[in-house]
């Protein structure tokens, strides 16, 4: 991506190294802590629930995040998700006015090991994750790292687009849509409330293509080989991939967050198309997603 010149947010909280222990390992589990932190990510429902129900499997080094020092690639990361955020506070506040509406942008907080939420406690197990009691992003960017060394996605458009996908949930939440979503799937079977929470990672990847679309018309941001990044981490993120690679098989009646073909799909859509209005995935059968 091309990002010579462009300005960092504001709206970073930078609290890498304040406080908390790290977690490293998963016992037991096949590729590490980057599996879990994934599925988490892409989790429809509150990230911190996911944490708790692995808890008694974890493993946690002694490592306390007032011992971490930045290196030059950790300095790189902050300041390329700072300008990243900048471009989705340009673009939505855009297209929030087309539509009549104030765009209100959320704050990202940086933070490594664990960190205090409105919705609990943040770690960095979770992967990067959206709260939509305080209208906050969490990331602890070693999780850009870890999505180069297990899955091999790797690349600055694949990393925005994990940025711009968080993002997306916070699009939701003022829409009023991540809170139907969630009261919905509080009063359905399990079964069922996957499906919406499909539903809804879907609409996040879309609107992550429709800001990535106006982002590179607005600022020619993006390079030969950048879509091809995002499309490739999509891949790698579906349900059906990350199952097969944890336990050998995949069980579609658990997804929650959509295969790596409808990730895929999605996200191209909302690149191609750049309208906010085409990514409903609440109004097609689930089986046309």
């Amino acid at each position: 991506m091309k990002l010579n010149g462009r300005r960092q947010s504001s709206n970073v909280d930078d609290r890498r190294g304040s406080r908390g222990r790290r977690t490293t390992t998963l016992a037991g589990g096949i590729g590490g802590i980057i599996i879990a932190a994934l599925i988490a990510w892409i989790s429809g429902g509150n990230p911190l629930d996911v944490l708790t129900q692995g808890a008694g499997n974890m493993l946690t080094s002694g490592t306390q995040g007032a011992d971490y020092v930045p290196t030059p690639e950790d300095e790189e990361l902050a300041r390329f998700s700072s300008q990243i955020l900048a471009g989705t506070e340009d673009v939505w506040t855009e297209q929030f006015n087309r539509m009549g509406m104030e765009y209100e942008p959320p704050k990202l907080v940086l933070y490594t090991g664990s960190t205090p939420t409105a919705c609990g406690n943040g770690q960095a197990a979770m992967g990067p994750f959206y709260c939509s009691a305080d209208q906050t992003v969490y990331l602890d960017l070693s999780f850009f790292k870890d999505m180069r060394r297990t899955l091999g996605a790797d690349g600055d458009f694949a990393y925005a687009y994990v940025i711009a996908h968080e993002v997306g949930h916070h699009v939701q939440y003022l829409l009023g849509i991540l809170d139907d979503a969630h009261t919905q799937m509080s009063r359905l079977p399990e079964a069922q409330s996957n499906r919406i929470s499909v539903r809804l990672e879907l609409q996040a990847d879309y609107l992550a293509g429709v800001w990535a679309k106006h982002d590179n018309e607005r600022f020619g941001s993006l390079e030969e080989g950048d879509i091809e990044e995002a499309v490739q981490t999509a891949q790698k993120i579906g349900d059906d991939y990350l199952q097969r690679k944890a336990q050998g098989y995949a069980i579609p009646e658990s997804f929650n967050h959509g295969t790596s073909e409808q990730r895929q799909r999605w996200l191209l859509k909302g690149l191609r198309s750049g309208d906010v209005s085409n990514g409903d995935t609440f109004s097609v059968s689930y089986e046309s997603l």
